[in-house]
């Protein structure tokens, strides 16, 4: 009896041992932490999951029963850090509990029975960084950084390190193994930030937005652009600039959304994520450069701002008609929880669990800050019902995009990047910044056309501190626009030369979401040329062709070059130039004759249209005059 009773204290005490260990490499995973670690109930309770390991008959899951079922990713690049995400899992599905984000209390709160008993059997992950794919098999000198973290159906079985000690604006490979076995994901590769103060002759970024999954058939997916960006692989980083997935229940067949509905809970936005990360060119280019992605507003829902959305809003009624009973403060929640899990981010406050605007400072060279013009803290928006009361209010003073905590922050990291001597400002957008009229209205009231207040302050902070070489970049409106960023009818500005612009706006189209309807001319054409007509300091419009632009910044000069795909219905390895164009530093307008004077598609101020249609097949390298019938399937 004695004997019994010392082999159970033995085994109580080392279960004890090995819930404090898991403890505490719980809490290594970020996502443990998401939104914040700060507060009781807006973070969860690490000591409670470690408590499952105490349960009698628990049974740890197998490494073959485990695998890596999303891929691996990496983002938000510091000069010494980068964060590193993967996804291991017992299933490709997520789970149905929402114990993450339950409690009466508050939002977030995690603290319930439930929750305690989500899951049983914590997996655990070792990562490694390394100089090369080679490093983990190899001599340790090749090994720059290692660790070991947790996860459970809590956080959807994902996992989010930082990799810290790494070394600037080097290229690293990392890998995912899960604990005392062979069970690994594929190697990543990524890249950390130079320090804010080293010289930097060159960097280089991919941009895109409006990623929808469901408008062209598997092999397709994200259409044919991201293979096209992987088989280049000439940009250091990846921005995306939000709609990375799409909220509403469409499509049929194989490319059916996931789940089939709207989203609305954690585990319909999970779902939805997990459906797109399983495309694998998005995959491919998920573990081959670190991202530095923002959300817009499909990543929640059709036209978000502080009180609602499109189609549902912050009253008894909509809660019961639109909202199936979930409010639209939950439904945000739900949406944030899903992106932070799943998403290869910073949270860069765990004091405010909404915050996703932050800045990089990447050597002398630029200043890249990321905002949010969209879910944080914005005012009333158009929402289709309310146009007309929103071109009454457009002017209003106390009308903001950003909220005025993000506005102060905003306009103090411009004024601290000249400060500091950076040569550039970067500005990463989702709604695009240039005013849009179409025949003396206001075309658009959703972007800042519908805050005029919040632009002219913007413009007023960097013409009266003299803020100059300003490039912005913008989504959303899945058509591209080129603008000279100018103050008409407060600043002399001269649209022949460009003098008295204080920048440059690169508004890209959508990966692969709806455009412009064709064909391409007249229709299209037509469109653009009256986009060009209306607005003076835009320069290049084209609406058509679904794509992305790669921008490459020297101290001397930006350039944006912007690509195009002849067709998103099938996948493919077409790419097609559209149209190039050049900052020189010190200049704050676009180098004259505008794109060189000649463009693929669209409008061009001062130059010629020529639709060519030569192609490069980015896996034969080879050029050859191509055309499609259908830029998307049925269209």
């Amino acid at each position: 009896m004695a004997m019994f009773e010392m082999a159970s204290a033995k085994a109580i005490l080392i279960s004890l041992l090995v819930a404090t260990a898991t403890g505490s490499s719980l809490a290594g995973n970020l996502n443990y932490h998401s939104p914040s670690a700060r507060h009781a109930s807006l973070g969860i309770d690490t000591s409670l999951v470690a408590r499952r390991a105490w349960k009698r008959g628990n049974v740890a899951y197998a490494p073959s029963e485990l695998h890596f079922t999303h891929g691996v990713a990496s983002g938000d690049p510091h000069p010494d850090s980068v964060i590193l995400w993967t996804r291991v899992a017992p299933a490709n599905e997520s789970d149905a509990s929402d114990a993450a984000v339950r409690g009466t209390a508050r939002l977030y709160s995690h603290e319930t029975d439930k929750f305690v008993k989500a899951d049983p059997n914590p997996i655990c992950v070792e990562w490694t960084v390394a100089k090369s794919k080679c490093g983990a098999n190899a001599t340790d000198n090749v090994v720059v950084a290692r660790g070991t973290a947790y996860t459970t159906s809590d956080i959807d079985y994902t996992v989010k390190v930082e990799a810290k000690g790494l070394q600037p604006l080097t290229k690293y490979y990392y890998q995912f193994k899960v604990c005392g076995s062979e069970k690994k994901s594929t190697w990543g590769r990524t890249k950390t930030a130079p320090r804010e103060d080293d010289d930097v002759s060159s960097l280089s970024f991919a941009v895109f937005s409006c990623s929808n999954f469901r408008e062209h058939p598997p092999p397709a997916r994200f259409g044919s652009t991201c293979p096209v960006i992987n088989v280049w692989d000439k940009h250091d980083w990846v921005i995306h600039l939000g709609d990375y997935i799409y909220e509403r229940n469409d499509g049929t067949g194989e490319r059916a959304a996931k789940p089939a509905a709207e989203l609305f809970t954690l585990h319909d936005y999970r779902t939805r994520h997990g459906q797109y990360r399983s495309d694998e060119d998005l995959q491919l280019l998920s573990k081959n450069s670190a991202w530095i992605p923002t959300w817009d507003d499909h990543e929640f829902a059709d036209n978000g701002w502080r009180d609602g959305f499109t189609n549902m809003n912050n009253t008894e009624d909509s809660f019961n008609k639109n909202g199936l009973q979930i409010s639209v403060d939950t439904r945000k929640v739900n949406a944030v929880r899903a992106y932070f899990e799943w998403m290869p981010l910073r949270q860069v406050d765990l004091d405010d669990g909404l915050r996703i605007w932050r800045s990089f400072k990447m050597g002398k060279l630029l200043d890249l800050i990321i905002l949010d013009t969209r879910n944080y803290d914005r005012s009333v928006t158009s929402v289709k019902w309310n146009q007309n009361y929103i071109d009454k209010v457009k002017d209003d003073p106390s009308r903001t995009l950003m909220g005025a905590r993000q506005e102060s922050w905003f306009y103090r990291s411009l004024s601290e990047s000249k400060d500091r001597g950076a040569k550039w400002r970067i500005v990463g957008n989702q709604v695009i910044f240039s005013r849009i009229n179409d025949n003396g209205i206001s075309a658009n009231l959703d972007i800042y056309n519908g805050y005029v207040a919040n632009r002219n302050r913007t413009l007023e902070h960097m013409y009266e501190n003299n803020i100059g070489n300003n490039i912005f970049l913008a989504g959303d409106s899945h058509q591209n626009w080129v603008s000279d960023l100018a103050w008409r009818g407060v600043k002399d500005y001269d649209g022949t030369t460009g003098a008295g612009a204080i920048g440059v706006e690169f508004a890209g189209t959508a990966v692969s979401s709806k455009g412009q309807r064709g064909p391409i001319e007249p229709t299209a054409g037509d469109s653009a040329r009256g986009n060009i007509a209306r607005n003076p300091e835009l320069m290049w419009q084209e609406g058509y062709y679904r794509g992305y632009f790669t921008l490459r910044v020297t101290p001397d000069k930006a350039e944006a070059k912007f690509f195009g795909s002849p067709s998103v219905a099938t996948r493919n390895a077409w790419d097609l130039s559209l149209a190039n164009f050049t900052v020189v530093a010190d200049e704050n307008h676009l180098e004259r004759p505008i794109g060189g004077g000649k463009a693929e598609s669209g409008a061009l101020r001062f130059g010629e249209i020529e639709h060519t249609n030569v192609t490069l097949n980015t896996e034969t390298k080879k050029w050859e005059v191509v055309g499609f019938e259908n830029m998307h399937i049925g269209k």
